[in-house]
């Protein structure tokens, strides 16, 4: 009877604390079926099975990530193997008749892992703010996700796993709240922006190959940002060789075929999530993070993506899977595996959400790929979307987002923060590239120029609205763009691109991590820059552009002004700690526009092109490792 009493209460237990892992949740509220059956699952648990301490390892390390000034999401992944979950893959061939046999199939946990979590204000885990219990299984790839609480704003916080009754223990985390809303913050806010990583490698005698997020790590070598933002392309979805060759630098990415299934995409982000520069900023910095397209696949878009449509055709030849169950499929996958929190969400696929950081800033996260995008480029069909590039009905966010993100534009600058700060996946400017599109079709119809009224409509509330301070973040393009945002060849705001009079605001974009530069991937410094100067002039509101380096670039926010500074990686090929400061630029309160002293950037920059500038190769470079 005793031990009768014991099993159960065990079971109690157990049921009481699987719901604080939030990956058994929906990625949408709204949507409980979306989540896992805790009750299906708790079911199948037999307590008399469960796992010894020892042989249970933390495989992917840490992270932290969505920061409240009072919460923020932990994540780490506690397994009794190495590889992901197969228990939700399609099976193939037969079975007898009225069988129900299934372990042949799969595999599913007869127990579930436990793990403890502390969260303290030292890094000797003893000073503990908030802690608890929760619970793991194959359900959701042995992953857990717990939201931290009763935390203090815009303060570093350091926490750990452990193995329930054992000394079994993960690496120690760092992480960092948000001030509230009200506050006034007395420090620069600082950030560091990504996008676009390609874990392969291409040609191994070529220095800008895909291959090492050395970009990564480079900020926690150096300690100098309080926050993470990425801007999608996290993972790519291609088999080794399609985009890229990884077998030269031991880099093929895993499951090596493209990737359609829930355990496909688990296993690609589990593969990314083994390159250590990755481990340590995940480790280091609170994430916020949204999704591009190569999430679930290239060019996304509501009811496709380039290589998949709900046609028959496409089902036998991609995968023989529908859209909507590669988007959940990848959804699930992402939502398990990256530190973001549930929204309120009207469908599955809503990432879109506002991070308040004190009277500074407000970080508005849009999805411009995923949630309701109007048909994209799909690169069969470029005449038809550049003939209908202008067409009012166009949407990259659909008519919910796109209204939910002027509404957020207005109460921010309602609510007198200083600075807007958007976290937008591609190129908001207007860029004419015939240099290599052709003169038939010169913009990138994939980015914002192919849903030209979306841009008017949000040009039109800046400006209408008297909405100062906006900067546009952008990745997506594997190059580096800086712009005035102006409304080009409207004649209510003229615009000058020597003084930059006229502007509404500022967009940076960044190169990507590793992913190729879209001019070649073999490119020369020297080719590279004449294009560059190629698009400064073609382009009366672009003020610098990069094609060559690979890397990211930094923020500095201040109630005076925003600090922006690029840097290139020289290699990528091995892992290092070594980069260049390309260029820096400065945006003053008020201005709305990059400043000029008396040209943008301070009159130079390392490569590329710069408007009113000179370029001035130093190769300056600087190891991370050394600091």
């Amino acid at each position: 009877m005793y031990q009768l009493l014991s099993i159960l209460s065990v079971v109690s237990l157990v049921a009481a604390s699987f719901p604080r892992n939030l990956n058994y949740g929906s990625p949408s509220l709204h949507h409980p079926a979306l989540g896992i059956s805790l009750h299906k699952v708790n079911k199948r648990n037999d307590p008399t099975q469960s796992f010894d301490p020892a042989k249970l390892n933390f495989t992917h390390g840490v992270a932290s990530g969505d920061p409240y000034p009072d919460s923020v999401i932990l994540w780490t992944r506690i397994s009794p193997v190495q590889d992901d979950d197969k228990a939700n893959t399609t099976v193939s061939g037969t079975a007898a008749l009225y069988g129900h046999e299934t372990e042949s199939y799969v595999n599913a946990s007869k127990a579930p892992v436990c793990v403890d979590f502390k969260i303290a204000t030292d890094t000797a885990i003893s000073d503990v703010v908030d802690s608890g219990t929760a619970y793991t299984s194959s359900d959701i790839d042995y992953t857990v996700k717990i939201e931290a609480n009763k935390l203090q704003p815009y303060t570093t916080y350091y926490y750990q796993f452990t193995v329930c009754n054992s000394n079994n223990t993960s690496p120690i985390g760092r992480t960092k709240t948000t001030p509230t809303d009200d506050d006034k913050v007395n420090t620069q806010v600082k950030l560091a922006i990504y996008s676009c990583s390609n874990y392969q490698d291409e040609m191994a005698d070529q220095i800008q190959a895909f291959g090492f997020f050395n970009a990564y790590g480079n900020p926690v070598r150096k300690d100098s940002v309080d926050y993470v933002i990425h801007l999608g392309d996290y993972i790519y979805e291609y088999k080794n060789g399609d985009y890229g060759w990884g077998n030269d630098i031991g880099r093929v990415p895993l499951p090596d075929r493209e990737i359609y299934t829930l355990y496909d995409y688990r296993k690609r982000i589990a593969t990314y999530r083994t390159d250590l520069d990755l481990l340590a900023s995940h480790q280091h910095f609170p994430w916020i993070s949204v999704w591009d397209d190569h999430e679930v696949a290239d060019n996304t878009w509501r009811a496709g993506s380039s290589e998949l449509n709900n046609t028959e055709d496409s089902f036998i030849k991609d995968g023989g899977v529908s859209v909507d169950q590669r988007k959940a499929n990848a959804v699930r996958a992402y939502f398990e595996w990256m530190p973001i929190r549930q929204v309120e969400m009207d469908d599955n696929l809503r990432i879109w959400r506002t991070f308040s950081i004190g009277s500074l800033f407000d970080l508005i996260m849009l999805d411009t790929r995923q949630y309701d995008r109007s048909i994209t480029d799909l690169y069969w069909n470029t005449d038809y979307v550049h003939d209908i590039s202008n067409d009012v009905g166009r949407t990259l966010m659909g008519s919910r987002q796109e209204n939910w993100f002027y509404n957020q534009l207005t109460s921010s600058s309602s609510r007198g923060a200083a600075w807007r700060i958007i976290g937008n996946q591609i190129i908001f400017s207007r860029v004419n590239e015939s240099i290599a599109y052709g003169d038939d079709n010169p913009l990138d119809y994939d980015a914002w120029d192919g849903y030209q009224a979306n841009r008017n409509r949000t040009l039109s509330h800046l400006y209408n609205g008297n909405i100062s301070n906006t900067i546009f973040l952008a990745g997506d393009s594997h190059a580096s763009w800086v712009s005035d945002l102006a409304w080009i060849n409207q004649e209510q705001y003229p615009y000058d691109p020597v003084t930059g009079e006229g502007a509404i605001g500022v967009e940076f974009a960044g190169s990507a991590v590793s992913s190729p530069c879209p001019y070649g991937q073999n490119i020369t410094l020297e080719q590279a820059n004449a294009n560059s100067s190629w698009l400064i002039e073609a382009n009366t509101e672009l003020q610098w552009q990069d094609l060559y380096y690979r890397g990211y670039f930094e923020m500095s926010i201040g109630y005076d002004s925003v600090n922006a500074s690029f840097f290139g990686m020289p290699t990528i090929l091995t892992r290092n700690g070594e980069e260049i400061k390309l260029a820096s630029f400065q945006v003053l309160s008020g201005e709305n526009r990059l400043s000029r002293d008396p040209t943008v950037g301070g009159g130079t920059a390392e490569s590329g092109a710069l408007k009113g500038g000179k370029i001035v190769p130093t190769n300056a470079t600087v190891d991370t490792n050394q600091l």
